[in-house]
This record gives C-alpha cells, structure tokens and sequence, in this order.
C-alpha cells in the first residue's frame, strides 16, 4: 500500500514509489514543469491543477496539448518538442496507454523528471524512466503534494488557515 490515502499500490509490486522526502527534494529542485495533456476546459483536473501550479507554486508552467493555442493568458504548445525550454519535470494527464509515449518524448527533450498523475501507474514505465535516469512519480497529484508540503492543504483539501507548530519535511 502507498502512504496516499485512497491510493493502492500493487503489493507485488517492484518498484517502489518515491518518500514524502524524496517527492519534497525533487519538488524543490524543479523550476519549470510541463504539462502533458494541459485542458482548456475549466472542468478538468489538469485546467485546476494549471491554475494552481500557475498562481501558488514557484514553478514556470508550460502547458502541451496538440488541440490547444491558449490557456490561462498562456500559449499552449504542441508537444515538448517545441517548448522554448526544457522542463525539468514533465507532469503527464493522459491515458495510462500514452505514458510510453509520453516517456520517449520527455527523454528526447532532456528532461530529468515525469510525475504521472492521480490513476496513472505503469511499472513498465516507470522502470524504462528511471533505466534513461529520470526521477518518477505515480499515481499522484503534483498540485496536492505541493500544497500538502507548503501549508495549503488540510485533511478537506483546503487552506484552513490554521497556523501549526507541525515541523516541516528538511
């Protein structure tokens, strides 16, 4: 079982998720992010996550989805190809059958990380990722575990504004 309520890791599983301390490091250590799978309907999760990661994370955001131009004022590129940048972290909203894709495109562009979203886990993929030295994360929100590590998450899933004297992660 993983140490995310509600999320089930196969117990067969072999390959292991990354700590709370090893998700914080590699959140501090990323400065641009893309994301995979970016919507521009304000329905979807990743348009939520967009929103969040853009106005309360130290994160430069790029947003990639082939059916898109715009999102929240930004453009919307068609793949990590033609990003201006490379992203240090890849965060992927896409179906669990894209993810090898989605993998070999991080891995042309040079990124360093791919964090698969909530419902997202290949084992396969995640192996071939760390085997081309990428860091991983599964079947995780980045926008929750940023919040869950900078005070903007309560058990409800929101600021309570309830200062604590809750040391945090080093």
């Amino acid at each position: 079982m993983s140490d995310h309520p509600g999320t089930t890791v196969p117990s067969s599983a072999a390959w292991q998720p990354p700590s709370a301390r090893e998700r914080l490091a590699l959140m501090r250590r990323t400065r641009t992010v893309a994301m995979v799978g970016a919507s521009t309907n304000p329905a979807r999760p990743s348009y939520f996550v967009a929103s969040y990661l853009r106005s309360s994370s130290p994160f430069e955001v790029y947003f990639v989805n082939p059916r898109a131009t715009e999102l929240l004022g930004q453009p919307v590129y068609p793949s990590l190809a033609a990003l201006p940048v490379v992203p240090d972290m890849v965060d992927v909203f896409r179906r669990a059958d894209d993810l090898p894709e989605v993998l070999a495109d991080a891995v042309a562009v040079g990124a360093r990380a791919v964090w698969f979203q909530l419902g997202l886990w290949r084992e396969d993929v995640a192996r071939d990722a760390e085997a081309a030295g990428l860091d991983v994360v599964m079947d995780r929100c980045l926008k929750i575990e940023h919040a869950r590590f900078h005070g903007g998450l309560h058990l409800a899933g929101f600021d309570t504004g309830v200062i604590s004297s809750r040391r945090t992660l080093r």
